[in-house]
């Protein structure tokens, strides 16, 4: 009887784990001439398609690339990134074992939690941060479609490239597939936050007034800065731009810090983080804090 092929066997048990319908994967491909960051090309596939197209993704993983997977659309997970093992023991002991446990990286290791039911975007990036935190996960990683690694290729980073030559693989530690007891009341508590915070910041949008217009000329908005297509829609970009101009026009900090706020900032996570998000951006433009 045929051994099935490790890779081949690693992948089945990640989709079985997560059991979406759909998935997006993505592939890393070299820079373009004269660029510096790699690109990426994603591919929207069944279960089955993934498993039919093996051969193509062991050929790119072989050639240097890097394979990532992620649920297409809205899904019930929450990915955590760069755990221990020892971090995962308490994520279980809290309540929320993972469905699939990889090893990415030797002795770093990538969750994904089941909630059971779909979350909408904003309510999966509040989870996936609130659990990144509690559990010491990567917070960069933690929001509602972020890519992790499928199991069964090879790291391909260089810090991990092997004496030999070789590459560590993702393995696959646990593909239980089990919802996690303690998402309910999780996804409770992200809901009654955000519905809070929604609040609070239709309030501060409604009393958010323009700096008044000075006499020899008239002071730009926050909204002439947004809407600029100098900063290609990047909100952060242009709200940098916006609190180093008004600053430097004598508008006072907490007008500033009004005008941040009048757009919603809920992606950014709990009030807390949102209130980091405004005055690290302050601190940027009057030059204080680190910069990006």
């Amino acid at each position: 009887m045929k051994r099935p092929n490790p890779s081949d066997f690693a992948v089945s048990q990640h989709l079985a784990a997560l059991a979406h319908e759909r998935y997006e994967v993505g592939i890393t491909l070299p820079p373009k001439p004269g660029e510096d960051d790699e690109r990426m090309m994603i591919r929207r596939w069944s279960a089955q398609e993934v498993e039919r197209s093996m051969g193509f993704l062991k050929a790119q993983n072989a050639r240097g690339s890097h394979v990532y997977i992620r649920p297409e659309g809205e899904h019930a997970y929450t990915f955590v990134d760069d755990l221990s093992l020892a971090r995962i023991a308490e994520m279980k002991a809290a309540g929320f074992p993972p469905a699939l446990v990889l090893e990415s990286s030797p002795n770093n290791y990538q969750a994904w939690v089941a909630h059971g039911a779909t979350l909408e975007k904003d309510v999966s990036t509040a989870v996936a941060k609130s659990l990144a935190e509690r559990f010491g996960g990567d917070p960069s990683s933690a929001d509602w479609r972020h890519f992790g690694r499928l199991a069964g290729f090879t790291n391909r980073k260089p810090k991990h490239q092997q004496q030999d030559g070789r590459y560590p693989f993702v393995k696959v530690i646990e593909a239980e597939g089990r919802i996690a007891p303690g998402s309910a009341e999780l996804i409770a508590q992200v809901r009654t936050e955000l519905s809070h915070q929604r609040a609070l910041d239709a309030e501060r949008r409604a009393s958010y007034r323009p700096a008044p217009v000075s006499a020899d000329r008239s002071l730009k908005s926050i909204d002439d800065f947004r809407n600029s297509g100098s900063y290609g829609g990047d909100h952060h970009r242009a709200d940098l731009a916006y609190a180093t101009y008004a600053l430097k026009q004598g508008i006072p900090v907490a007008e500033v810090e009004s005008a941040l706020r009048s757009r919603d900032l809920s992606h950014k996570g709990n009030s807390r983080r949102q209130s980091d998000y405004v005055d690290r951006t302050i601190e940027k433009a009057q030059g204080r804090g680190p910069s990006r």
